[in-house]
């Protein structure tokens, strides 16, 4: 069975988040400079079987575009371009960082590693993947 992917994108790191073969949990997988991601992305989807993206898109709390928008949407195109097959979903990330900083907070995370921003774009890669998958529950 195929995973899907979830990409917290920003100009330094990128949080990945992964589901299980099932489809059932969302885990955080990793974070990685936004220069190799693409590569990464390649050589996960080798070794895994991967059947969708989904993507954090960054939009203000009045739905308009943030400074970090276009940056996202012109690695959307990149993504497109280098998977082809592959569905690309697009999934509102708003309010995911702070919801991460507190999932860390409540999962008593200790502040050191909640200072590691690494970390809080991994959980905010995780936060995106579980919302897109209960969105998608709810469809059926």
């Amino acid at each position: 069975m195929a995973r899907i992917l979830a990409i917290d994108y920003g100009s330094k790191r990128v949080g990945l988040a992964v589901t299980d073969p099932l489809k059932i949990i969302a885990s955080a997988l990793d974070t990685v400079h936004s220069k190799d991601v693409i590569a990464f992305l390649k050589n996960y989807c080798e070794k895994e079987s991967v059947e969708a993206i989904v993507v954090g898109m960054p939009k203000n709390l009045d739905n308009n575009d943030t400074n970090n928008t276009p940056l996202v949407e012109a690695f959307v195109k990149n993504l497109k371009k280098q998977f082809p097959e592959m569905p690309i979903h697009l999934h509102d990330e708003r309010f995911t960082s702070s919801m991460a900083l507190q999932a860390m907070i409540s999962g008593g995370m200790s502040k050191k590693d909640r200072r590691e921003k690494g970390n809080v774009d991994k959980v905010s890669a995780t936060i995106i993947l579980q919302s897109f998958m209960e969105e998608q529950e709810l469809r059926k």
